[in-house]
């Protein structure tokens, strides 16, 4: 673009080849204010004048692209449009230069890292997304885009445009199947009625949620035999989703991941390096996925089940490497009013 501007003051029945952001505080008497006072396309009139100046705009540009340009309100779309995967919409209408890309529907978020970071070397483009693997809900922004100089060459939006379209996009939503899940309780101390199971309503509530059902519940005491079996009944009333709770610990009483192996489990990673849940189990038998919950669960509301789950609901088969990767941010921080998933855990 060739760099010619004139003075505000006489620049009058200029069209703006740009939004012009304003920026106000909160006061007392202004509620505050961050948006577009003047958009692209305005013809500039005599009363704005003193506005555009209040704003800091002593020149206004006098756009004039030359071939192999582009403005910032087409690369925005083109970038979009390449970062775009499954699950993820947006506008075709620039804010500002700016294209919000939106879940389509509920769901977990993936990105692929590798590519954005790609994308976002070339430093005239960029893009910022929330942490992949995080729970969205449907029309809740994931990632916004733009070009950040007013114009640039058009063959660097289009280098950015192939590195995302490379992956098919870079971010995508998954959505989560709803599972039958089976829910084997163990321990003595529940099995005999010393105490109150406390799993169950815990369990039932974090599957709602991420709209998964419980067909059934069995309790088992602290053997690893009958928690085999129980485990067993589970798959044969139609359990898709094994999840056991309590007994995973280095106590002699606790067998249950004894009980996982002898009821046919593979696959298994035993340990995370997570706080909380630390001795966390998942495994498969078969094709379906059984995890094993330590007696964490029941006392903290957010643990590695909460990381986990939503991962297996989108059809992943968790490995060791990826257990590995949640010790950056796999330390809760126990905050007194929970926000998770706003937060850092497990990011």
């Amino acid at each position: 673009m060739k760099n010619k501007t004139i003075p505000v003051a006489q620049a009058v029945g200029m069209v703006l080849p740009h939004d012009i952001t304003e920026i106000r505080r909160a006061s007392t008497n202004d509620k505050g204010f961050k948006g577009a006072a003047f958009r692209k396309g305005h013809i500039i009139r005599a009363e704005d004048i003193d506005h555009l100046q209040r704003l800091g705009k002593e020149h206004i540009y006098v756009l004039e692209l030359e071939p192999g340009d582009i403005h910032e309100n087409e690369a925005a779309t083109l970038l979009a449009d390449s970062l775009a995967g499954k699950g993820v919409v947006w506008s075709g209408t620039p804010v500002e230069g700016k294209v919000a890309l939106k879940a389509e529907y509920d769901g977990l978020l993936k990105v692929n890292e590798k590519a954005l970071f790609d994308f976002n070397l070339l430093g005239e483009v960029m893009c910022a997304t929330l942490h992949n693997n995080t729970p969205v809900k449907k029309d809740e922004q994931l990632a916004a885009t733009r070009l950040i100089p007013l114009t640039s060459q058009r063959k660097i939006v289009n280098q950015a445009a192939d590195i995302a379209g490379q992956t098919e996009g870079i971010i995508e939503v998954r959505q989560l199947r709803s599972a039958r899940a089976g829910l084997v309780i163990t321990g003595n101390e529940v099995f005999h009625g010393r105490i109150k199971d406390r799993f169950e309503p815990v369990l039932r509530k974090k599957l709602a949620d991420l709209g998964s059902d419980v067909v059934k519940v069995s309790f088992a005491p602290d053997d690893a035999e009958l928690i085999a079996a129980e485990i067993k009944n589970c798959l044969a009333a139609g359990a898709d989703l094994i999840v056991t709770s309590g007994g995973m610990s280095v106590d002699p009483d606790d067998v249950t991941r004894q009980g996982i192996v002898l009821a046919g489990a593979g696959d298994i990673v035993y340990g995370t390096p997570v706080l909380p849940g630390a001795m966390f189990l998942v495994g498969r038998i078969e094709q379906v996925p059984i995890m094993g919950l330590p007696a964490c669960g029941m006392f903290h509301g957010i643990t590695v089940f909460d990381l986990i789950l939503p991962r297996v609901l989108t059809g992943e088969t968790i490995n060791r490497h990826d257990i590995a990767r949640l010790g950056h941010g796999g330390l809760c921080r126990n905050c007194r009013k929970c926000r998770y998933p706003v937060c850092g855990f497990g990011k």
